[in-house]
C-alpha cells in the first residue's frame, strides 16, 4: 500500500483509480494540477527539496517570500511569549505558505515539513510585478488567499462548536477531502501528525484524540491497517461527515 507522500510523487496530477476526477478548488474550475502548472510556466520559481522537521522560515523573520507546496505536507506552528506551541494550520499540495508575513513584514509563525516534499519559492515583489501583466496570477493569488480566510473560519467554528469525537471525524474528512482534490488518494491516508499535535490543532488531549479515534473504529467508520495506528482507512468518507451529523443531533426525549 503506498502512503499519500509516494502517491503523489507517481501521479500527482491524476485521480485515483474509481475516484471522481478532482473538481478544482482554484478561480473558476481550475485544477491543482492546472494552477501548479501556470505559476512554474509564469513564475519559474526556485525549486527547493525539504524533508521531515525542515523549517522554511520562522516567527520573526524578515517577509520577502511566498511558498508554494507543490508535494508533501507541511504544519503551520504558533509560538506564544511564554513558549506554548499551536498547530495552527496543515498545508497539502497546492497550498501557498507565507500570507502571514505581508501585513507586518515578517512572517508570525513557523512552517515545518512533515514529510518529504518540495515546496517552490516565489519573491513576493516579484509575483506583484508579474501580476501587472498576467491577470491570471493575480485571480490564483486571491483564490488562495480565499481558501485559506474560509478554511481558517471553518477550522474555528469545528473546534468552538464540535464535541471531541466529532472534531477528530471533522479533521480526518478534512484531510481526507483535501487529498481527493489534488487527485491523490483517499482511502487510506498516512497520519504524518501524532496524537499529540493533532489534540494540540484540535484543542484536545491526547488521550481523547485516541478515545475518539478508538470510537470510530469500533463504529467502522474508519480502520487501522497497521500496529502504528498511523495508516487510517476510510471505506467512505461520508460516513466521518455522517457521524459527525449524529454527534450534533439531540438526544431523543426521554418518556415520562
Amino acid at each position: 500500500m503506498l502512503d499519500t507522500a509516494t502517491a503523489s510523487k507517481i501521479a500527482p496530477s491524476s485521480p485515483c483509480p474509481g475516484m471522481p476526477a478532482a473538481a478544482g478548488h482554484d478561480c473558476g474550475n481550475r485544477s491543482t494540477a492546472e494552477t501548479l502548472r501556470l505559476l512554474g510556466e509564469q513564475l519559474r520559481p526556485q525549486r527547493r527539496v525539504v524533508h521531515m522537521g525542515d523549517t522554511i522560515y520562522q516567527a520573526g523573520e524578515r517577509f520577502g517570500n511566498l511558498y508554494i507546496l507543490n508535494s508533501g505536507f507541511f504544519k503551520i506552528v504558533n509560538l506564544s511569549a511564554d513558549g506554548r506551541e499551536q498547530v495552527v494550520g496543515l498545508k497539502f499540495r497546492g497550498d501557498w505558505l507565507g500570507f502571514d508575513g505581508i501585513a507586518g513584514g515578517r512572517y508570525s509563525c513557523d512552517a515545518v515539513s512533515m514529510d518529504t516534499g518540495e515546496v517552490w519559492v516565489v519573491s513576493y515583489e516579484a509575483l506583484l510585478a508579474a501580476c501587472i501583466t498576467r491577470p491570471e496570477l493575480l485571480q490564483v493569488l486571491h483564490a488562495a488567499m480565499s481558501r485559506e480566510i474560509s478554511h481558517d473560519r471553518d477550522s474555528l467554528m469545528s473546534v468552538c462548536t464540535l464535541p471531541a469525537d466529532a472534531r477528530v471525524a471533522d479533521f480526518l474528512r478534512y484531510w481526507a477531502e483535501s487529498l481527493a482534490e489534488r487527485g491523490m488518494r483517499a482511502d487510506e491516508i498516512t497520519l504524518r501528525m501524532t496524537r499529540a499535535e493533532i489534540g494540540n490543532y484540535l484543542g484536545m488531549t491526547l488521550e481523547s484524540v485516541s478515545r475518539a479515534l478508538s470510537r470510530l473504529a469500533r463504529d467502522n467508520v474508519i480502520g487501522f491497517a497497521t500496529k502504528g495506528r498511523r495508516d487510517v482507512q476510510i471505506p467512505d468518507v461520508g460516513a466521518l461527515s455522517a457521524f459527525v451529523q449524529r454527534c450534533l443531533a439531540p438526544a431523543p426525549a426521554m418518556l415520562q
